[in-house]
């Protein structure tokens, strides 16, 4: 059995966090990581965890991943499952968890997918990738938030990738919970 990482990222800061849960859970398990955009069908029974990373942009997860669990909620809820969220906004400690979270908490109460496991990492800003009004409103909004404005940084990185590799760890150590309610990690 493997263990499937699917992800939607925007700018590439989420994909490098699936790819070192891929690395860490690679020393005990095989898994298969895939960006969920390149994904049509998926026979859920040939793997016995699923996890699934999604950013934010401008306040909302991609369309396409809500699409998707819309689509597979069933077969999610049925396997062992996870979901990290990735934004800006959890670099502040009281933003950072599932339940204080906004993006997230909100994310999590509306679904129809029950994930066993959740978290919450901080993303990374990459200015020079950004156009140049989205380089000007993130600027603001950083500005606002009292966050990094230098935009002249090829990268300004606010994940913690103790908790990172803390939460493949627990993932993987997770047995199915009846009732669904996720585990905060």
């Amino acid at each position: 059995m493997q263990t499937l990482i699917l992800f939607s990222s925007r700018y590439g800061q989420t994909k490098k966090i699936a790819y070192y849960i891929s690395r860490v859970l690679q020393e005990k398990v095989e898994c298969c990581t895939q960006n969920i955009e390149n994904i049509s069908d998926i026979n859920f029974l040939q793997y016995d965890r699923v996890l699934i990373g999604a950013s934010i942009y401008y306040g909302n997860f991609h369309p396409l991943l809500e699409r998707f669990i819309n689509k597979n909620y069933n077969a999610l809820n049925q396997a062992i499952s996870g979901f990290f969220s990735v934004n800006l906004v959890a670099r502040k400690p009281e933003q950072c968890t599932p339940e204080t979270n906004p993006y997230t908490r909100k994310f999590l109460l509306r679904s129809l997918w029950k994930p066993d496991c959740c978290a919450v990492f901080a993303g990374a800003l990459r200015y020079p990738s950004y156009s140049c009004f989205n380089r000007l409103m993130i600027k603001i909004i950083m500005h606002m938030t009292q966050g990094e404005t230098d935009s002249s940084k090829p990268l300004i990185e606010y994940t913690n990738w103790q908790q990172v590799e803390y939460f493949a760890s627990n993932f993987l150590n997770l047995k199915k919970l009846f009732g669904k309610n996720y585990v905060r990690i």
